[in-house]
């Protein structure tokens, strides 16, 4: 394990310092150590990343340096941490409020649920503003009103008057970075700012925090998951894992030769874009791109003109909705052992797509599978096409019940089709499991009993309990941690191989899409404005939309930036 660096040898004493940090959690066992002997510095005017997967104590350390960890779970065990050389880890909590906001602010993942709802974007604003300023009246309105133009907000006098639910995730998450910097911090934390933006928000956010952080004279510490993204903005990087840092360093030398097992398992499990377009090859095996579609082989999906509109209903309450037309005229098809990669950001059509594909909400046009029209077919007639195709969902934390065992959740869709006797399922539960890559023992177990990559193989094992010819997946890989997705990709990638399954496989995230993908459809706005093999929507997009979705991708080589 590379050791931490020290803080005191930098060239200039650091901006903020933390060194041995140690923060205990309390659990019904007693202390139990979450981050252990965390050391690093943070330079003026450096981009500093902290890296890891879920519960590599990334969060956690932020909060520690905010001193807003819950006084009830976690507690400083040991260690310091200094902003120019004043200790913070043992302030009071009444001094460590003018730290936080004036010295130190914090960018939080969800603006949702760090914005206000009843409370106007101008009036939280100007709140910080008046609480860390001591101005009042005329200037902080005109303040406020200079902080949401410097964060490139359209129509700011507007938008002061507005509520956060009126804004779009990409402008809350504006508004959160102006409050954080609208008194000048030294030091801005941004945890996580971006993982629930579309692409092309993510870059815009991603460069609007270099450019205030160059206007501004902050340094940043930037936390994350995506490798992509620590590419393009660190300038420094610290890799955490199981709440140690098992590395940092300068961002080239890190990912050109990383010291590491788990740097370089983390840096290979990033999908990449460029397996046909660019320089770069995909770290593991994609399927093959077809150059035509093979005449002896019938679609499993054709999809003609298909529409959705919502807000039809009428009531006597609300009135008659006016409709609102979700997805227009989507046309496509998929044969046998082959998958079509649906992109596109949010409100798309995407899900809206997947959803009526399996006859789950009503539409218009031409659904057909493996032969069977199911416009218009009743529910009792749709349940021998729904053996036919299954659906993977976004999350395995919400696709399982918590009080069925995963046995039994798998064996379900066996004994509502009335497929099997007892005995015959548990057979059935028990190859699936292994098929998955879990042992049969699984069974008796319950979801809460298994990480997220395993309950997502448990989704997958029921998925195909029926023995499906399509599979809908539906951002199935959306909620995992890069290296466990990589693991379900290439189990998805290989039981298409041995079993010959169509995938209609959802997502917003283009590098994925291209290692998944033999086809390929681009929505946006309900519409597809380019469809076409993966070498030729990768290698040479057509679309303008196309072609800003892959230029946003943020590109895991510090080499190769692209955010200015």
């Amino acid at each position: 394990m590379t050791s931490p660096a020290p803080v005191s040898p930098l060239v200039s004493a650091p901006v903020l310092a933390v060194s041995e940090l140690c923060v205990d959690a309390r659990t019904p066992e007693g202390l139990q150590r979450v981050i252990d002997d965390v050391s690093f510095g943070l330079m003026a005017g450096e981009t500093l990343c902290i890296a890891g997967e879920s519960g590599s104590g990334k969060s956690v350390t932020s909060l520690a340096i905010m001193g807003l960890l819950p006084k009830a779970s976690l507690q400083i065990a040991s260690g310091s941490i200094s902003l120019e050389g004043r200790e913070l880890s043992r302030l009071p909590n009444r001094a460590m409020r003018s730290v936080r906001g004036g010295d130190i602010a914090m960018v939080f993942q969800e603006p949702m649920t760090s914005l206000n709802p009843v409370m106007s974007v101008g009036a939280q604003l100007t709140e910080t503003i008046r609480e860390h300023q001591g101005s009042d009246g005329k200037s902080v309105d005109a303040a406020a009103l200079r902080m949401l133009d410097a964060v490139h907000i359209t129509e700011p006098a507007k938008r002061l008057k507005q509520f956060p639910h009126e804004l779009s995730g990409g402008m809350r998450q504006r508004v959160m970075i102006a409050m954080a910097l609208s008194c000048r911090p030294k030091v801005l934390i941004a945890d996580e700012p971006t993982t629930a933006l579309d692409v092309t928000v993510q870059a815009q956010i991603l460069k609007l925090i270099n450019e205030l952080k160059r206007e501004f004279g902050a340094s940043v510490v930037l936390i994350t998951h995506d490798m992509g993204v620590v590419a393009q903005m660190a300038d420094r990087v610290v890799i955490m894992q199981a709440g140690r840092i098992i590395e940092q360093g300068e961002v080239v030398p890190l990912f050109g030769a990383p010291q590491e097992r788990y740097t370089r398992d983390l840096l290979a499990a990033v999908p990449r874009l460029g397996s046909y377009a660019g320089t770069e090859s995909p770290p593991r095996k994609s399927p093959e791109p077809t150059q035509s579609s093979p005449t002896d082989r019938q679609p499993v999906l054709t999809v003609r003109k298909l529409d959705v509109t919502y807000g039809k209903a009428t009531g006597w309450l609300f009135g008659k909705t006016p409709p609102l037309p979700v997805v227009s005229d989507v046309s496509f098809e998929i044969l046998p052992g082959q998958t079509l990669g649906l992109v596109g950001e949010s409100g798309s059509g995407k899900s809206t797509t997947g959803k009526a594909v399996l006859g789950l909400i009503p539409f218009t046009g031409d659904i057909v599978i493996d032969g069977r029209n199911i416009g218009g077919l009743s529910q009792r007639q749709m349940a021998p096409v729904r053996r036919r195709a299954q659906m993977i969902f976004q999350d395995p934390y919400a696709s399982l019940d918590p009080r069925m065992a995963v046995g039994a959740a798998i064996a379900e869709p066996l004994a509502i089709h009335g497929l099997a006797n007892k005995g015959e399922r548990e057979d059935r539960v028990a190859e699936l499991l292994r098929q998955v890559g879990l042992a049969p023992e699984a069974a008796t177990r319950y979801p809460h009993e298994f990480s997220g990559g395993q309950r997502q193989r448990i989704c997958i094992a029921r998925a195909l309990a029926l023995g499906p010819k399509l599979i809908v997946a539906d951002e199935s890989v959306a909620a995992l941690d890069v290296s466990v997705r990589a693991r379900v990709l290439d189990l998805m990638l290989e039981l298409q191989e041995t079993m010959g399954l169509a995938y209609l496989f959802i997502s917003h995230d283009m590098a994925v899409i291209e290692q998944m993908s033999h086809n390929v459809a681009v929505l946006r706005s309900g519409r597809i404005v380019e469809i076409g093999s993966r070498r030729s929507v990768f290698g040479n997009p057509q679309d303008a939309y196309t072609q800003a979705l892959i230029e946003a991708v943020p590109i895991p080589d510090p080499k190769r930036r692209h955010v200015a």
